[in-house]
């Protein structure tokens, strides 16, 4: 992953592990660049020891000390995104690396040691877990028991970081309201126990306003400290204040929602607090940097030259298709399907990951993306899928339940799921790797 570490994303060096923890996809990549200082020592200690050889239905073949949950969550969605059922291993995995309080980290591994007061646990590749697992289906106890641990610890201004105790970032709080919304929670319902602060409460803080430069305006911030235009929290709050997570319906590209920037002359500030409005705002910042920079997104790695951030193009897309942008969100797709296999060939399932999920945000066929079969692709960094399964039409509501059969699980039969596997996706927070 190294030599390809100028097309990664990388993570602002504020926040570490919170980044090892988004971007999955190039977290090792990262990690060579940023060197070893990059992850905090109690991080370190925590993590598991890197295995000598990688655990049975683990996607990709890297050290997963740092994304193993994130690169499977990432995986197992986009293949049921995408109709294939994945194999009953990689399921189990997953389940399996879930805390008896509901939580996951990283990567553990003897899931059958309980997790203590040293494990690290981590919001960002819980709720990316609760959103695979709710897609998936059939797994309503583990799901339950994530969103029940992300409940606990809500900050007090309505957001999460990726630590518990940490103050709250953009990021963190975009993929926890996506997993909230795929569980069948209705964000805006979960409040804070001191305050009473929703998570779009909290997520709408980290938005630059009136008050910005003109050209910053709408952009979302990481965390409030530096309070400086980041692309990458822009992405992902403008997808998350939309109520939505790592999936989005496909936008007509044909039909596009004018994009609207954040406007100082209608109100300005006084109607920031709604979310939709907002997430235009994102929305507009980010079709404004997309085309100044060629259609993609840069580095937004302090000291860093110029350079393609592959990752955070795709959630730009992906963002951009939330919002009915579909116009938009085709342009960076255009770039991606030129630029953007060979980085997802270096990074493994979770790069094939987002682009199969920009693909089906945009209506593209991701099985013929930019000559590449991305779902072919990804099938090969982990074991044999079951089964490619056709869309089901009926049991609607078994999803957003957390434990029905999710709508591509149509063709198989039930899974035996061992002691629990859990988190599949941990997408999103983004300020990277």
């Amino acid at each position: 992953m190294a030599p390809m570490a100028s097309m990664a994303h990388q993570a602002p060096l504020t926040h570490p592990v919170a980044f090892l923890a988004r971007r999955a996809a190039t977290a090792l990549a990262a990690v060579a660049v940023l060197g070893a200082a990059a992850a905090p020592a109690a991080y370190a200690a925590d993590a598991s020891a890197s295995p000598k050889k990688l655990p049975d239905g683990l996607y990709g073949t890297k050290d997963p000390q740092y994304d193993g949950v994130w690169r499977q969550s990432l995986a197992l969605l986009a293949q049921d995104t995408v109709g294939v059922r994945p194999a009953a291993s990689g399921v189990r995995w997953l389940v399996g690396q879930q805390c008896a309080d509901g939580a996951f980290t990283a990567f553990r591994a003897e899931p059958g040691k309980p997790c203590d007061a040293k494990t690290m646990r981590d919001t960002n590749q819980t709720a990316a877990a609760v959103q695979a697992l709710a897609a998936l289906g059939g797994h309503g106890d583990t799901v339950r028991k994530a969103v029940g641990w992300l409940k606990s610890v809500q900050n007090d201004d309505g957001g999460w970081s990726s630590m518990p105790g940490s103050p709250s970032d953009a990021n963190s709080t975009s993929v926890v309201i996506g997993a909230l919304a795929a569980a069948g929670e209705k964000p805006q319902s979960v409040t804070s126990k001191k305050g009473g602060k929703t998570p779009y409460d909290g997520l709408l803080t980290f938005q630059l306003g009136c008050d910005a430069k003109e050209g910053e305006r709408g952009a979302f911030t990481f965390q409030l400290k530096g309070a400086a235009p980041n692309a990458d929290a822009t992405a992902a709050a403008a997808t998350g204040a939309l109520g939505k997570g790592f999936v989005v319906a496909p936008a007509d590209q044909r039909s596009d929602t004018p994009v609207k920037p954040l406007s100082c002359k209608d109100g300005g500030d006084a109607k920031k607090d709604d979310p939709e409005r907002a997430a235009a705002g994102g929305g507009a910042y980010l079709v404004a940097q997309l085309d100044k920079n060629g259609q993609h997104l840069l580095s937004a790695m302090p000291g860093a030259e110029k350079q393609p951030d592959v990752g955070n193009t795709a959630d730009a897309v992906v963002a951009l298709a939330a919002g009915g942008h579909g116009a938009a969100a085709a342009k960076p797709l255009k770039w991606l399907e030129k630029n953007a296999t060979d980085w997802a060939e270096q990074n493994g399932p979770a790069a094939y990951a987002q682009l199969v999920l920009a693909a089906h945000a945009t209506g593209t066929d991701p099985r013929s993306f930019g000559g590449t079969d991305l779902v072919a692709a990804l099938n090969a960094t982990g074991p044999k899928p079951a089964a490619a399964a056709q869309k089901d039409t009926g049991d609607a509501d078994d999803a957003a339940d957390g434990g029905g059969i999710g709508v591509w699980w149509v063709i198989g039969v039930g899974l035996a799921i061992g002691a629990g596997i859990g988190f599949l996706l941990s997408s999103r927070k983004k300020n990277q790797l």
